[in-house]
């Protein structure tokens, strides 16, 4: 595996072409935003180019990918992930490329390699960023909608620009978007400022349902399926979720555990700084940054959360 730096990533693109670009499971605001980006700035470099469709992707974003998808990988393509960090991030129809990926970029310091080549930046808040930086090094030179693509990434990374991970780099980028025309408010509004009362009613439940450990420095909640179809929230209503029992007052560190369609659990932890969420989710195969870590674990959801409160309580400090 080789390291590559932000040119000579810039050069490996100009060499090749027939791109499709990779996102992860469970797509968030910076995969989706990030692979739009990349496909969008190669298409202005006159490269054939686009995303695998990833069917978990919600009609909250759904927007980014318009046009720019494939069904599928064919023989030739340069094969991208962007904002992937283990193979187990991929989605299960993504697997049979495993050993065909020519490159990652990404940006967790908290990673598995899996490719010969990758460009990883732990230093950026988000992937957005430093698919941004690449495709400035390629002199891409971005329209409304490449920026827009680039800030969706760059602020939900970021939680609107208020959590620890948030850089100066990262305000320059998300003015550099302005610059290109992102329209910012409409864009705040829709990801930030509007909930819907399902989202609002599992909020509550969360709060009548978390656990907290060591006088309220930790927090776990675990969610079954059967209360998500109750409530009746959906995907995009669930996104960022596990922030939320972070944002109690005095909480430091907080685990969320919401049970899968197969039974098994996904793990995502959300910390303070001065905390490191990943020494909690690298205990079963995860990693991530130390302000948000996430693992898909094997076990059923009430194990799962028996496994997560004990690794919790076994750390000395947060």
């Amino acid at each position: 595996m080789k390291i590559l730096t932000i040119p000579e990533t810039a050069q490996f693109l100009r060499e090749h072409d027939r791109y499709t670009i990779l996102s992860h499971r469970r797509p968030d605001g910076d995969t989706l935003g990030s692979t739009a980006a990349l496909c969008l700035g190669l298409r202005q470099l006159g490269k054939a180019a686009h995303v695998l469709e990833n069917k978990e992707i919600t009609p909250r974003f759904a927007w980014l990918h318009e046009g720019l998808t494939k069904p599928e990988a064919e023989e030739g393509d340069t094969l991208v992930t962007v904002d992937v960090a283990s193979p187990g991030m991929l989605p299960n129809a993504y697997t049979p490329l495993l050993g065909k990926i020519a490159l990652r970029i990404d940006h967790h310091g908290s990673a598995t390699s899996f490719t010969d080549l990758e460009l990883v930046d732990s230093g950026s808040a988000s992937c957005a960023e430093v698919v941004w930086d690449v495709l400035a090094e390629l002199g891409v030179q971005p329209d409304r909608r490449l920026a827009e693509s680039v800030y969706v990434g760059v602020s939900t990374d970021t939680g609107c620009f208020r959590f620890a991970n948030t850089t100066d780099h990262t305000f320059t980028v998300a003015a550099q978007c302005v610059r290109a025309g992102a329209r910012i408010y409409e864009l705040n509004q829709e990801l930030f400022e509007t909930n819907t009362l399902e989202r609002l009613k599992m909020q509550g439940w969360i709060v009548e349902h978390m656990k907290l450990l060591k006088g309220g420095e930790m927090a776990v909640c675990a969610i079954p399926r059967a209360v998500e179809r109750e409530i009746g929230v959906n995907e995009d209503d669930m996104d960022n979720i596990s922030n939320f029992p972070r944002t109690v007052a005095g909480v430091r560190i907080a685990a969320t555990l919401r049970e899968t369609a197969d039974g098994d659990t996904k793990l995502s932890v959300r910390a303070v700084p001065g905390c490191d969420a990943t020494r909690v989710t690298v205990r079963f195969g995860g990693g991530g940054h130390k302000g948000a870590a996430g693992a898909s674990m094997k076990l059923p959801l009430t194990d799962a959360a028996k496994a997560v409160e004990q690794a919790m309580l076994e750390l000395e400090s947060c």
